[in-house]
C-alpha cells in the first residue's frame, strides 16, 4: 500500500478515534472538574486558540514550497528557505510571548463580570502554560509538515494518532487522582515537547533535512509571506468562527453556560471533522486537472462526484442526530446540556453544503485564488461578531449562534460566486444533482421517522444504540436503492 493509501486510511482512522474517544472522554472530563471548572478549561482554550494563530500559515506554505524544492532536486534552495522559515518562527515567538503577556495582565479586567477571583486566579495560570505550550507547538507543526512534503504521509499521522491514544489515557489517570483544569493543561504542554523531539529527530536523521541560516533571500520571504499571509487570514477566520463566541459570552454569563455552547460547537465540529481530510486528498486530483486543462464540465462533474458522496454520509449523520440527538446528549452529559443540542444543530446545518463543495475550495487554492474568498469571508465574519457581542447581552447563546452561522452561509454564497467566475462552475447543476433529490428523500424519511420515534422511549444505552442502528440501516437501505445512481451502487458494491 502506497504512502498515500495509508496516510488517507492513517486520517480517517483519527478522525474516528477523536470523535469516538472525544464522545466518551467528554462527559468524563464535564463530571471530574464540574461545569463551572470545565467552562473555564474551554474559556481560556478558546482565548489562547487565537494565539496559536501566529503560525501565519506557515505549516501551508511548507508543503507547497518543499514540494517544489524536492521536484526541482534543489537541496541548497530547501535548506535556504527551511532556515528562513524558522527564523521567522523565531521572531513569532518572541511576539508571541509579548502579545500573550499583554492579555495576561488583561484577563481580570476581561472577565471582572463572569468570574471569581479564584477563577481568575486559576485562569491566568492556566494562560501562561499554554502560552508555553504554543511556543513549543509552532516548530512542532513545521516538523510535520516537512515530512508531509517529503511524501512520508504515515509518520505525521502515527505521531499523532499516537499522542492521542496516550493523551487520552494520561488524561484519565489523572482526573481519576483528583486532577484539576491545570493538569490537563500541563499535559499537553509535555506530550508537545515529545511530539517536537521526536519529529525533529526523525527529520534530521531520517530525511536528511538540513536548515540554511547563512542566507537571507529577499525573494523566498516574499513568496512565502504572499502565499501564507492568505492562508493566515483564512485560519483566523475559522478561529473566529469557532472561537470567538465562548469568549464573547465569557464577557456576560456564567462558566456553565460556556460549557453547554462549547459542548454544542464541539458536536458541530465532529460533523464536519471528514472535510479536511477529502479537502487534502482533493488537493493532488486538483492540480492534475488544471495542469491537464480541464474545463469547466469536468471540473463541475467532479465537484459532483465529490460531493453527492460526502452528501451521502453528510445526510446520513444530521438525520440520525436530528431524531436522537437529543436523547444522546442527555445519557451522554446529563439533562443540563440538552440546549447544546440546538447549538449543533444550527452549525450543522449551516456547515452542510461547505462539506459537500471541498473539490471547489481545492481549486481555488491551487489557482491562487484564495485572496478574495478570505476577504469576503473575513467581512462576514467581522460583522458577526460585532453583532454577537451586542446581542450576546439580552439573548444569551443564540445571540452569538445565529450571527455566526448566518455568516457561514453568506460564506458558502461567496465561494459558490468565486467557483462560477473563477472555472465557470455549473451551479445549477451541482445543486440539482447533489442536494435535490437527496434532500427531498431525507426530509421525508425524517417526518416519517420521527412520526414513529414518538412512540418510543429512549432511557438507556442499549435502546439509544439499538433504534439508532435501526433508522440509520433503513435510511442507508432505502438510499442505496432509491438516491444512488447505478454506477455509484456498482462502485460501492466492487470488491477492489
Amino acid at each position: 500500500m502506497s504512502q498515500l493509501k495509508r496516510g488517507a486510511f492513517l486520517s480517517y482512522l483519527n478522525i474516528l478515534l477523536v470523535n469516538v474517544v472525544g464522545l466518551f472522554l467528554t462527559p468524563f472530563i464535564v463530571r471530574s472538574l464540574g461545569n463551572s471548572e470545565y467552562g473555564l478549561y474551554s474559556l481560556i482554550g478558546s482565548l489562547i486558540a487565537y494565539l496559536s494563530l501566529m503560525d501565519l500559515g506557515l505549516n501551508n506554505t511548507i508543503v507547497r514550497f518543499v514540494s517544489k524544492f524536492q521536484a526541482e532536486k534543489d537541496k541548497e534552495g530547501e535548506s535556504v528557505f527551511l532556515g528562513t522559515i524558522m527564523s521567522i518562527y523565531f521572531f513569532i515567538s518572541l511576539v508571541l510571548i509579548l502579545i500573550g503577556m499583554v492579555f495576561y495582565f488583561r484577563l481580570e479586567h476581561i472577565f471582572k463580570n463572569s468570574l471569581l477571583p479564584s477563577q481568575i486566579k486559576e485562569a491566568k495560570l492556566m494562560f501562561l502554560i499554554l502560552l508555553f505550550d504554543i511556543g513549543i507547538a509552532l516548530p512542532s507543526g513545521s516538523f510535520l509538515a516537512i515530512c508531509t512534503a517529503y511524501g512520508k504521509f504515515v509518520f505525521p499521522k502515527v505521531i499523532t494518532i499516537g499522542r492521542y491514544v496516550l493523551r487520552t489515557i494520561t488524561v484519565f489517570t489523572i482526573l481519576s487522582l483528583g486532577g484539576r483544569g491545570i493538569a490537563l493543561v500541563m499535559t499537553d504542554t509535555i506530550f508537545n515537547i515529545l511530539v517536537v523531539s521526536v519529529t525533529f529527530y526523525y527529520c534530521i536523521k531520517k530525511l536528511g533535512v538540513r536548515f540554511s541560516f547563512k542566507e537571507r533571500n529577499k525573494e523566498i520571504i516574499k513568496n512565502i509571506f504572499s502565499y501564507s499571509v492568505w492562508i493566515f487570514l483564512l485560519a483566523i477566520i475559522q478561529n473566529f468562527q469557532w472561537n470567538t463566541g465562548q469568549i464573547i459570552l465569557g464577557m456576560h454569563v456564567k462558566t456553565s453556560v460556556i460549557a453547554i455552547f462549547s459542548v454544542g460547537l464541539m458536536l458541530g465540529g465532529y460533523f464536519g471533522a471528514f472535510a479536511g481530510v477529502i479537502n487534502t486528498l482533493l488537493l493532488p486530483k486538483a492540480a492534475q486537472m488544471l495542469s491537464g486543462k480541464a474545463n469547466a464540465d469536468e471540473l463541475t462533474a467532479t465537484m459532483i462526484k465529490v460531493g453527492r458522496a460526502n452528501s451521502f454520509i453528510s445526510f446520513l449523520i444530521l438525520s440520525n442526530f436530528i431524531l436522537f440527538g437529543k436523547e444522546f446528549i442527555k445519557l451522554w452529559l446529563g439533562d443540563a446540556y440538552a440546549l447544546s443540542w440546538n447549538i449543533a444543530c444550527v452549525i450543522m446545518i449551516a456547515t452542510f453544503v461547505p462539506l459537500t463543495q471541498s473539490f471547489g475550495n481545492s481549486i481555488l487554492e491551487i489557482k491562487n485564488k484564495i485572496k478574495p474568498r478570505a476577504i469576503g469571508m473575513l467581512i462576514c465574519m467581522l460583522t458577526a461578531i460585532i453583532c454577537s457581542y451586542f446581542l450576546a447581552g439580552s439573548f444569551g447563546m443564540y445571540g452569538i449562534l445565529f450571527p455566526i452561522a448566518t455568516a457561514m452561509i453568506i460564506n458558502t454564497i461567496i465561494n459558490n460566486v468565486l467557483f462560477v467566475n473563477y472555472f465557470d462552475f455549473k451551479i445549477s447543476k451541482f445543486y440539482k444533482e447533489t442536494f435535490l433529490f437527496q434532500g427531498i428523500f431525507t426530509i421525508l424519511f425524517l417526518l416519517a421517522a420521527n412520526f414513529i420515534k414518538r412512540h418510543i422511549a429512549i432511557y438507556s444505552w442499549v435502546q439509544f444504540i439499538t433504534w439508532c442502528a435501526v433508522f440509520s440501516g433503513i435510511y442507508v437501505l432505502l438510499f442505496f436503492f432509491i438516491v444512488l445512481k447505478n454506477d455509484e451502487r456498482r462502485l460501492i458494491l466492487k470488491k477492489t
